[in-house]
This record gives C-alpha cells, sequence and structure tokens, in this order.
C-alpha cells in the first residue's frame, strides 16, 4: 500500500507530468514571466468554466479577499460580517485594512453561514458579508442574498475550498459558487482542490465597473503605466503557474469526481457508527470536498489522532480555535451573537486524509481502523 498522506500531490503530478513539465519550460523559453499569454489564457478558461465575465488572478488567496475589500471602497470602522469557524485568512484581511470584523455562527451540520445569525449581526455599518463555502459545501447562497440585497450590502465569497462546486436556486438553475454575489474569491494553494505548485489566486465578478477597480487596485492603483491613482498593491499571478493551472483546470471535474468517490467510500463505511457523523450535502448544494471532515460524538479525539498515527494514518482538525477566540482579535471582537454550534464544533470536528489519488486499499485502512478505535 502507497504511503497515506492527508494530500498526496506527487501521485497526482505523476499523471500529468509531460504536460506540466513541457508548460513550464515553454514559459521559462519564452521570458514572458509576468502577465505573459499562459495568465491571458488561463483566464479566458477559468472564465469559460466559470460561466464568470471577469476573472483577474493574482498572487494568493488572501490577496483576492483584501483586493476585493479595498475596491469596495471600505473604510477604517466598517463591518464586515464572516463566520467564525474557517481559517484565519477571512477575518485577517479584514482587520488588516482597520475594518470591524463580526463574526457569526455556522450551521451545525452543513459548516457554512447560519442565516438567522447572519441576518441578526447586520447594523447600519454593515459594508460587506463574507460567506465561506467550507471544506467544498456551498453555503446557501440563495438566502444569503436575499438578505444582502434587502439591506444593500455587497457579498464577497470565498470559494478556496470549494472552487468547482455547484449551487442550485429554488427554480433550478444552477451557478458555480464565487459567480453569485458581488466578488469571488479563491485561492490555489497547492492542497485546493485547483492547485498549483505555488501561490495563486483569482478574483471573479460580472460586475465590468467592479472588474476594472479590482484591476486597478491588484496593479499598484495605476490603469496607465506610471500613474496611480489610488492607492493599490502588487498582485499577481506568474505565468509558469498559470501554464500548471491550464493543465489542472481541464482535469477538475475528473477530480472532484475522485474526492466524491472516496467520500462515499467513507460514508458507507461509518455510516453504521453513531460516533461518526458523517458530512451531508444539503439540497442546494453539490460537494468538493476539500476535506472530508467528521463530527464525532463521544470519541476521545486526541486519542484517535494518536492511534491512526501510530498506524501511519495522517489526521487534522479544521479548524482547533475559531476566528472570534484568536489573539489577533482579543482586543477588537466585540460579541454579538451566540455562536454555540462554532463552539461545539471546534470540539468535535476532525478530518481524514482527502485527495485525488486515494485507492480503495487506502480506504479500507483508513477506515477499518477508525471503527476498531471506537469499538476499542
Amino acid at each position: 500500500m502507497k504511503k497515506l498522506q492527508l494530500v498526496d500531490l506527487k501521485t497526482q503530478f505523476e499523471k500529468i507530468k509531460t504536460e506540466v513539465n513541457e508548460s513550464v519550460l515553454n514559459v521559462i523559453s519564452s521570458t514572458a514571466y509576468i502577465n505573459g499569454p499562459e495568465v491571458k489564457s488561463f483566464q479566458k478558461e477559468f472564465e469559460e468554466y466559470l460561466d464568470v465575465k471577469h476573472v483577474i488572478p493574482c498572487a494568493n488567496g488572501t490577496d483576492a479577499l483584501q483586493i476585493s475589500l479595498m475596491a469596495l471602497g471600505l473604510k477604517p470602522g466598517d463591518e464586515v460580517i464572516s463566520p467564525s469557524f474557517t481559517y484565519i485568512a477571512t477575518a485577517e484581511v479584514i482587520g488588516l485594512l482597520n475594518l470591524t470584523a463580526v463574526f457569526i455562527d455556522v450551521d451545525k451540520r452543513n459548516f457554512t453561514v447560519d442565516i438567522d445569525s447572519l441576518r441578526n449581526a447586520i447594523t447600519d455599518k454593515t459594508k460587506a458579508i463574507v460567506p465561506v463555502h467550507l471544506y467544498g459545501h456551498c453555503a446557501n447562497m440563495e438566502e444569503i442574498m436575499k438578505v444582502a440585497d434587502e439591506f444593500g450590502i455587497p457579498v464577497v465569497e470565498d470559494t478556496a475550498q470549494a472552487i468547482g462546486s455547484n449551487f442550485t436556486f429554488s427554480n433550478g438553475t444552477t451557478k458555480k459558487v464565487g459567480t453569485i454575489g458581488a466578488v469571488g474569491c479563491t485561492s490555489f494553494f497547492p492542497s485546493k482542490n485547483l492547485g498549483c505548485y505555488g501561490d495563486g489566486g483569482a478574483i471573479m465578478t460580472n460586475d465590468d465597473e467592479l472588474a476594472s477597480k479590482i484591476r486597478m487596485v491588484s496593479n499598484h492603483g495605476q490603469t496607465k503605466r506610471y500613474y496611480h491613482e489610488i492607492i493599490g498593491v502588487n498582485s499577481r499571478l506568474d505565468s509558469i503557474q498559470a501554464a500548471i493551472l491550464r493543465i489542472k483546470l481541464r482535469h477538475l471535474d475528473e477530480y472532484l469526481a475522485a474526492r466524491n468517490s472516496a467520500a462515499e467510500y467513507y460514508n458507507k463505511a461509518f455510516e453504521p457508527y453513531k460516533a461518526l457523523e458523517t458530512p451531508i450535502i444539503e439540497e442546494w448544494s453539490d460537494h468538493g470536498f476539500h476535506q472530508y471532515t467528521l463530527i464525532l460524538h463521544g470519541v476521545d479525539r486526541d486519542g484517535l489522532m494518536e492511534y491512526l498515527a501510530s498506524k501511519e494514518i495522517p489526521s487534522n482538525i479544521y479548524y482547533p480555535l475559531p476566528n472570534h477566540k484568536q489573539g489577533s482579535f482579543k482586543d477588537v471582537y466585540e460579541e454579538r451573537v451566540s455562536l454555540s454550534n462554532t463552539d461545539y464544533l471546534t470540539e468535535r470536528v476532525f478530518s481524514l486524509p482527502m485527495h485525488t489519488e486515494l485507492d480503495n486499499e487506502q480506504l479500507e485502512y483508513i477506515t477499518s481502523s477508525v471503527i476498531e478505535f471506537i469499538n476499542k
């Protein structure tokens, strides 16, 4: 059996090695390292895949979030709502821009924005909502957009863990996450469902005016070289990463299918055990399974992790400390709503290996080992 990893990028690379090596060498030979033809081609192909008017590549997913909030013209003190139960980057950019982070709760079963918590958090200072499509499952964008439209608040989707996932509206229409709100942001960190071999990110929008502002912000605040109309940043996707992403984009749906197949194996194996609550997929969502996350009931989580480690099975906790309890927010956070679901989940969530290269032998070994522990 192959050595188990939380994410097996090496085996995935071996399958596309020839294409990748050729494309990287072509970029190096061209010397068009920044904003070269590969970047423009990836941008166009990603727009077609997502069915969105504008994709603006940038240096990483955190930059994508920061640039989006800057382009929306938010000012210090403006309130930005985001779930506390997610990776710190979502909240980090709010603090970095001297905005006020307002943390809300998530649904206990699908891990994404709790709609009642969202509505209760809105004030006359709320200037943006940043829902996170966590673990690959869509947040309830139809309900989020209803609330946002009611109060005239722009929505910035964090799709770093869910690129390629589809949201289905009550009328039966579907859209890719990242194309529903005013802006969508994603990361191409290597472990993501669509990952490059370094850092990378992108911003998506259907708004022409906003797209122009985003391009300006990401390019030193200029539209004409050496004429800087606003304060911007320097955030670009390099041509080598774009060349790699072009290849991997062609395989993205295949990668998502492989992740879903592994998740189905896990679900079937764990279904009989009440101590192991498996992920659900709401009727409005499909799932990218960036992570496969269980909710443990009456299980010694640390003990389980140690037991699996002794059998060379990696595992992790995403996330052990919510954003509103991080030291970086202790001086600025003002609790406005109950985050009981967030507290509940941080004590119980547990993630197993999830990637495109898991085979049945590995999955059987992982699941049988977990079941052995809970039956002890």
